[in-house]
């Protein structure tokens, strides 16, 4: 993911006896958000730390013979491919290869698609156009596997489906295919798609969300290791993690992993299949090492979901700390005060949230705790079409140093940002025509 540690991916490359690494670092509203950086720059557009992570893990991976996918490069797959390029040399790489998986962005075929349903609420596309920033289809595996067709060491793709990064060697690998005539071809591609989707997430699986101290205790979590699948061409899948790595990989970690992002367990739909997990069990073959056994899917659907990027307004926000005996008191005052000073500047939002952190950001007022605490941080946070007033939220919240009530803790205006939104819709695979193209360094 886009937040992970670059160590543990090397450590990963230089210990784990990889054939293929893979990086998945886009979120819905990350392409968007690149998209609106090639717009600036035709020349950007990729994910930001894609240098960064490239230079860490390309030496290594050349000098163990392990290919990388990954879906860095964002709204701008060609653009990311010739920057790592361009840098290859002065990573000692300079005879590397890319291919450039292109065709996921539709944003001007669904410009031109009167009709499109939003799959959230039903609405038409057509309520969102005007704002509409990007349009990306969620590419499958098969796109992955053609690329590495080509040979290249490192294939870089715009919008793929998580688990299709590393379903994808598979394909290439093993020769799977999609229309698999027989039962056991589809229980290939649900075992190589769950290992994906296992994957995706690296440290979760290891540990890294599931550590709770007393209760599931992780070793080492500072060191926390990330996980790898060994695949057999019959589609056997068995877990581990970084050799002599912090972390825990066990059937209780794979539990809790194999839910995450799981809308219908019996009904998985990805661009590859459609997975049900209902009957999956884990094995726990050695320490560190788990089996995956039971997945099973059914045909791909005939559409892709797109996930279409829009502005949705401004979102204002400012901080105040406050301590000592009444704090809260002095806490709930100075929200009254900013929300009435920002009534009588005649401003008016969408969305108004006031929270207590510490007390009340998650659970809302009810579960205020008794005793009241010695010290908390206000925090409050708008939401408007109007700039103006979203950036006099964080304004309003930082006056309150001189014109109170008493504080204890700096005040912060956190200021007024434009909100990327998205939302979805399906389109006909037979309109997306997928392209690879290889770059080669210079």
């Amino acid at each position: 993911m886009s937040d992970d540690r670059i160590p543990p991916a090397v450590e990963l490359i230089e210990r784990g006896e990889l054939d293929y690494i893979c990086c998945e670092c886009l979120a819905e509203r990350t392409i968007a958000r690149e998209a609106l950086d090639r717009a600036r720059n035709p020349a950007r557009g990729f994910t930001p730390t894609l240098l960064e992570r490239m230079e860490a893990i390309l030496p290594p991976a050349r000098a163990h013979g392990v290919r990388i996918v990954s879906n860095m490069g964002a709204a701008n797959p060609r653009g990311a491919a010739r920057a790592v390029l361009e840098a290859a040399p002065g990573w000692g790489c300079a005879d590397t290869t890319c291919a450039v998986v292109l065709g996921d962005d539709v944003t001007e075929l669904v410009r031109g698609m009167p009709g499109l349903a939003i799959m959230e609420d039903g609405t038409p596309l057509e309520s969102i156009l005007p704002r509409m920033a990007s349009a990306n289809a969620y590419l499958g595996a098969d796109v992955v596997a053609a690329g590495l067709a080509t040979g290249a060491e490192v294939v870089i793709t715009g919008r793929v489906a998580d688990p299709s990064l590393f379903l994808g060697p598979m394909l290439h690998a093993f020769g799977w295919a999609y229309d698999a005539p027989t039962q056991d071809g589809w229980a290939r591609l649900a075992a190589g798609t769950l290992a994906g989707h296992m994957l995706e997430c690296t440290g979760q699986l290891t540990g890294g969300c599931f550590a709770d101290p007393g209760m599931k205790d992780v070793e080492d979590l500072a060191g926390l290791g990330y996980p790898f699948v060994d695949v057999t061409p019959q589609g056997a899948i068995v877990l581990g993690k970084t050799p002599g790595s912090g972390g825990r990989l066990d059937r209780a970690t794979c539990t809790e992993q194999i839910l995450y992002e799981m809308h219908d367990p019996a009904a998985y739909i990805t661009p590859d299949c459609v997975l049900d997990i209902t009957g999956v069990t884990f094995r726990q073959d050695a320490a560190d090492q788990v089996a995956v056994l039971g997945a099973t899917a059914r045909p791909r659907t005939p559409t892709y979901k797109v996930v279409v990027g829009y502005f949705d307004g401004y979102i204002g926000a400012g901080e105040m700390g406050y301590a000592g005996p009444n704090a809260v008191a002095r806490a709930r005052l100075a929200a009254d005060v900013v929300q009435e000073r920002l009534r009588r500047r005649g401003f008016t939002y969408s969305e108004y949230r006031v929270d207590l952190i510490g007390m009340t950001s998650l659970h809302g007022d009810d579960a205020t705790p008794k005793p009241e605490p010695y010290e908390v941080r206000l925090r409050i946070a708008a939401r408007t079409d109007n700039r103006r007033a979203a950036e006099a939220v964080g304004a309003e919240v930082r006056a309150l140093h001189m014109q109170g009530p008493g504080m204890a803790g700096g005040g912060i205006n956190l200021g007024a940002r434009e909100i990327l939104a998205v939302k979805s819709v399906l389109l006909d695979r037979a309109l997306v025509h997928p392209e690879i193209l290889l770059e080669r360094g210079r």
